[in-house]
């Protein structure tokens, strides 16, 4: 069985949309984009080189391959490029039948996201994809959080958890911080909350 990792860069607030640059993600008005470049540093480096190391598939949602299908095939010999061009790519999509870019499949929907989770291979990673998570979220998909939080409130925007999504216990399983300030926060599933 196959182990789900969602991998967020998220503000305190709990905002997870556009941390990469301004014209990401402009839906709904968001003006925003780019905020976690402000933290990039050296443990954030590390962090990332480490999270890209060894074998590792993608879970991706249309939006999200979208955008970096457009950027990562194009950035040559980049460690992250390598990683990711590498790493096979599951797309799940109800309308998008073409997929360009090397090593990517189509799934349609949670059933197809779940009869993969039961298979064998390396673990996937969710890389933002937000409207995709929302709904493994709500199916109970999700093996792990790994939360880059940034030290920065936006007020608007897109949720790491938005309203409606089933009330969850989680574990802290490892912590670090990084010298511009983010945390770094490792997250499991750990069941139902109690009756109140």
């Amino acid at each position: 069985m196959r182990t789900i990792i969602a991998i967020t860069q998220v503000t305190i607030d709990g905002v997870m949309q556009a941390p990469g640059g301004p014209e990401e993600d402009r839906r709904n008005g968001f003006a925003h984009g780019g905020w976690a470049m402000l933290f990039g540093d050296e443990v954030m480096n590390q962090v990332l080189a480490e999270t890209i190391a060894g074998e590792f598939d993608m879970l991706l949602g249309r939006w999200t391959y979208e955008l970096f299908a457009g950027y990562w095939p194009k950035q040559g010999d980049n460690p992250i490029a390598q990683a990711f061009n590498k790493a096979t790519k599951y797309v799940v999509s109800r309308t998008r039948d073409q997929l360009d870019w090397k090593a990517a499949r189509r799934l349609s929907g949670v059933d197809e996201v779940r009869r993969l989770k039961a298979s064998e291979g390396p673990a996937l990673h969710l890389w933002g994809s937000s409207e995709l998570l929302q709904a493994l979220i709500a199916a109970d998909l999700i093996d792990e959080y790994r939360l880059w939080i940034a030290p920065v409130v936006l007020g608007e925007g897109k949720r790491l958890f938005e309203n409606g999504v089933p009330p969850r216990r989680l574990s802290l399983v490892a912590t670090r911080s990084t010298p511009s300030g983010v945390l770094l926060a490792t997250y499991r599933p750990a069941g139902p909350l109690p009756d109140a």
